[in-house]
C-alpha cells in the first residue's frame, strides 16, 4: 500500500459540519452522481492503484468469504434447528407448509447463524478491509499517498470507534429482522383467525415482505454510509447513524441502486457457489478445487467493489449537503461556526 494517487484538480469544499481528519480537509467537491457514475468513479479510482485494493481483497476479504461460503465455522446441526424453528413459526402463523417456504426459512436460519459463527471474523478482518477501503478512496481524492504504516498507525488510534459504529450497526440490522418477523407473524397470525384459509394469507405475507425489503434496503444504506463516516469523521454509533441519515437525504434513489445492484452480485456468487462446489461437480469432484477458490474471489471482488462505491457515496453525499447548506445563503464563516459548536458539544 505505498503508490501514489494522482490529485484530482477539484475546488476546495467549504468546511463540514462534521469535522473529518485534518488530513482529509483538502479533499475537493466531488460532484453529484448517479449509480452509474458511482460506478464509473469506483473502477476509475481502482485502476489508479489496483495493487493497494488487490492487496486488501487478497489479505482481508478473501479469508471472510471463504469462511461465509464454505460455512467453515458454522454448525449444520445449529442451522437445522433454527430453519425448523422458523418454519414452525411460520405455519402456526397461518403459512401453508410449501417447499418455497423451507427453503427461504431455512436460507434465513443459514444466514443469521453464519453472521453469529463468523462475527469474530467480521469485526475484525472485514471491519479492517473496510477501514482500508475507506481510507485509500479518500487518500485518492486527497491526492495523498497510502502508507501502510501510517494507516495501521490511525487505526489504532480510531479502533474503537469503529467496532463501537460497527455494534450499532449490527444492532439496526438484527432490530430491522427482528421487528420483520414480528410483524409478519402478527399480520398472518390475524389473517389465520379471521379465517381465511393458507392459499390466501400468502398475499397480506407478501405484501409485508414487500414493505420490509424497502425499509431494510434503507436501513443497509445509512448503515452502510455510517460505517463510512465512522472512518473518516470523529463520530460513533448513533451519532454516525444520525449524521447518515442526514447526509443521505436527496441521494436515496443512487444508495437505493447500490444496494441492489451489490445484493443482487453477491446473491447470484452465492447461488453458483451452493450449486456448482456444494451440490454438483464433475466425475470425481476436481471441479470444486478450481470453482471454490474462483467463486470466493468474485465474491470477495463483489465486496470490494460494494465497499469503495460506499466511500465514494459518501464524498458526493457531503458535497450534496454542503452545496445546500451554501445555498441556503450561509457564509463559510457561519458554517465554520456550526461546526465548531458541533464539535465542542460533543
Amino acid at each position: 500500500m505505498g503508490r501514489s494517487i494522482g490529485k484530482q484538480n477539484y475546488p476546495r469544499s467549504p468546511p463540514q459540519i462534521a469535522r473529518p481528519w485534518t488530513e482529509f480537509q483538502e479533499v475537493g467537491i466531488v460532484p453529484p452522481m448517479n449509480a452509474l457514475e458511482i460506478l464509473r468513479e469506483t473502477v476509475r479510482i481502482l485502476r489508479a492503484d489496483p495493487s493497494t485494493f488487490m492487496t486488501i481483497l487478497a489479505l482481508l476479504i478473501c479469508p471472510v468469504s471463504a469462511a461465509l461460503l464454505f460455512n467453515t465455522l458454522v454448525d449444520a446441526a445449529v442451522v437445522g434447528a433454527v430453519s425448523h424453528r422458523f418454519v414452525l413459526l411460520a405455519v402456526t402463523s397461518g403459512l401453508p407448509p410449501t417447499h418455497f417456504l423451507k427453503q427461504m426459512c431455512h436460507h434465513l436460519a443459514g444466514t443469521v447463524v453464519s453472521s453469529a459463527f463468523c462475527f469474530p471474523l467480521l469485526i475484525s478482518l472485514l471491519l479492517l478491509a473496510r477501514a482500508s477501503i475507506v481510507y485509500s478512496v479518500a487518500c485518492s481524492y486527497a491526492g495523498k499517498k497510502v502508507v501502510a504504516l501510517e494507516f495501521f498507525g490511525t487505526v489504532r488510534r480510531i479502533w474503537r470507534r469503529l467496532v463501537s459504529t460497527y455494534i450499532w450497526v449490527c444492532v439496526c440490522i438484527s432490530g430491522c429482522l427482528a421487528l420483520f418477523l414480528a410483524l409478519l407473524v402478527m399480520v398472518c397470525s390475524a389473517f389465520s383467525c379471521l379465517g381465511y384459509p393458507p392459499e390466501i394469507v400468502v398475499y397480506p405475507a407478501l405484501f409485508t415482505v414487500l414493505v420490509f425489503s424497502m425499509v431494510y434496503a434503507h436501513t443497509i444504506i445509512v448503515c452502510n454510509l455510517a460505517s463510512v463516516i465512522s472512518v473518516l469523521e470523529d463520530v460513533l454509533g448513533p451519532q454516525a447513524l444520525v449524521r447518515s441519515i442526514h447526509l443521505i437525504k436527496g441521494q436515496t434513489q443512487a444508495g437505493l441502486l447500490i444496494f441492489l445492484g451489490s445484493a443482487i452480485g453477491m446473491a447470484f456468487v452465492e447461488g453458483l457457489f451452493e450449486h456448482r462446489v456444494k451440490t454438483l461437480s464433475y466425475g470425481d469432484g476436481s471441479s470444486r478445487l478450481w470453482e471454490g477458490p474462483l467463486l470466493v474471489l468474485m465474491y470477495s471482488f463483489v465486496v470490494l467493489t460494494d465497499y469503495m462505491m460506499s466511500a465514494v457515496f459518501y464524498f458526493t453525499c457531503r458535497s450534496s449537503s454542503m452545496g445546500v447548506l451554501s445555498g441556503d445563503g450561509h457564509s463559510l464563516e457561519e458554517l465554520e461556526k456550526i461546526s465548531t459548536e458541533l464539535v465542542d458539544a460533543k
